[in-house]
C-alpha cells in the first residue's frame, strides 16, 4: 500500500480498509474528477454500490474529497487540497467540464469570484462550473 494513502486514512481518523484503500488510490491517479459509476468500473475488486457511497460520502465528510454538479443533476468528486478538513471545504475553485471526452477538471488557479449578494443573504458555497473543450479535445 501507498504509504501516502494510509497517513491520509490515519489523519483523518479513518480505518484502512480495503475499499478506501483502492477507492482513495483512484483519486490520487486521476487526473479528473470520477462518477460513483466510473468508481466501480475502474476498482479492480467489485464493490457494491452501498460500499462505494458510504466511502464516498466519508471522504466528503472528512474534507478528502469535494463535489462537483454536473448539468444531468449527477456528481462528480474530486480530491480536495490539504487545507480542507471535517466539515470545512475550502475548494474555492472553478471547475471545467469537457463537452466533448466528458472529463471534469479542477483548474486549481482559476478562483472563483466573490459574490456580492443583497443585504440578509449569507454565502456558504459557490460552484462555478465552466464547459467548453478541454486541452487533448481543442
Amino acid at each position: 500500500m501507498e504509504p501516502h494513502i494510509a497517513d491520509l486514512l490515519k489523519k483523518n481518523q479513518l480505518s484502512i480498509t480495503d475499499s478506501r484503500r483502492k477507492i482513495l488510490e483512484l483519486f490520487l491517479q486521476s487526473d479528473s474528477a470520477l462518477a460513483h459509476h466510473d468508481i466501480e468500473s475502474k476498482t479492480e475488486e467489485k464493490y457494491d454500490r452501498v460500499t462505494v457511497y458510504r466511502t464516498l460520502q466519508t471522504f466528503m465528510e472528512k474534507g478528502i474529497i469535494h463535489t462537483i454538479p454536473t448539468p444531468d443533476n449527477s456528481i462528480k468528486y474530486a480530491l480536495c487540497k490539504d487545507n480542507c478538513e471535517e466539515g470545512h471545504h475550502h475548494d474555492d475553485h472553478v471547475h471545467f467540464m469537457c463537452t466533448n471526452c466528458g472529463t471534469t477538471t479542477c483548474l486549481e488557479d482559476v478562483h472563483v469570484p466573490e459574490i456580492k449578494l443583497p443585504r440578509g443573504y449569507k454565502t456558504r458555497q459557490t460552484e462555478v462550473v465552466v464547459s467548453g473543450l478541454c486541452k487533448a479535445c481543442s
